[in-house]
């Protein structure tokens, strides 16, 4: 992470702190895993474009396709929530993921050369290319000083994703820091 991200980071969270609290305390704006998501939770949300980290929220940290079982809802989703309604901003848009993507998923977009969150950017970039306003746009994340600052900046909604898919035996250092992370966020918050 870049000084200039942390720094806006930090910045960012202080004036957005309580914000980030009431999100982390309210039960409407989490769940433990992105496959507990369904087409009927979304559309009493009012949702209309889903946007969906990768990153603990499709697959572990690092991991290159999805985890099987959100591959598995992922289909069923798209039965019922258009595909083309569906983005992934990922703060490693890694080109294998992006292949993988356009291979089994083809009309969900993969966003990319935008800003990392908590840059609103990607999010910004989202609600100009589909005309889907702000409000009726949801971010799926598992960082509240990502992903949740970033919907907060950008005015969208956020669901913060408490069981962050993690693989701990194959990658203990990276998984590891970002339990940690995770686990500061929520002391914290």
């Amino acid at each position: 992470m870049s000084w200039q991200r942390v720094i806006y980071t930090l910045q960012q969270a202080w004036q957005r702190r309580r914000a980030l609290s009431a999100l982390a305390a309210d039960p409407q704006c989490h769940c433990r895993h992105v496959t507990h998501i369904t087409a009927a939770f979304l559309a009493r949300k009012g949702i209309t474009g889903l946007v969906l980290d990768f990153d603990g929220v499709l697959a572990p940290h690092g991991d290159l396709v999805p985890l099987p079982q959100v591959v598995t809802w992922l289909q069923q989703l798209t039965r019922d929530f258009a595909q083309e309604r569906i983005f992934i901003l990922s703060n490693k848009p890694i080109p294998a993921r992006q292949t993988w993507f356009a291979q089994h998923f083809p009309h969900i977009h993969f966003i990319g050369g935008v800003r990392k969150k908590p840059y609103p950017d990607g999010l910004q970039y989202i609600v100009a290319q589909s005309n889907i306003p702000a409000e009726k746009i949801i971010l799926v994340d598992d960082r509240l000083l990502t992903g949740m600052l970033a919907t907060l900046i950008a005015q969208t909604q956020g669901l913060w994703i408490t069981q962050a898919y993690c693989r701990l035996s194959i990658k203990n250092l990276r998984e590891l820091f970002f339990f940690m992370l995770r686990s500061v966020e929520k002391w914290v918050f």
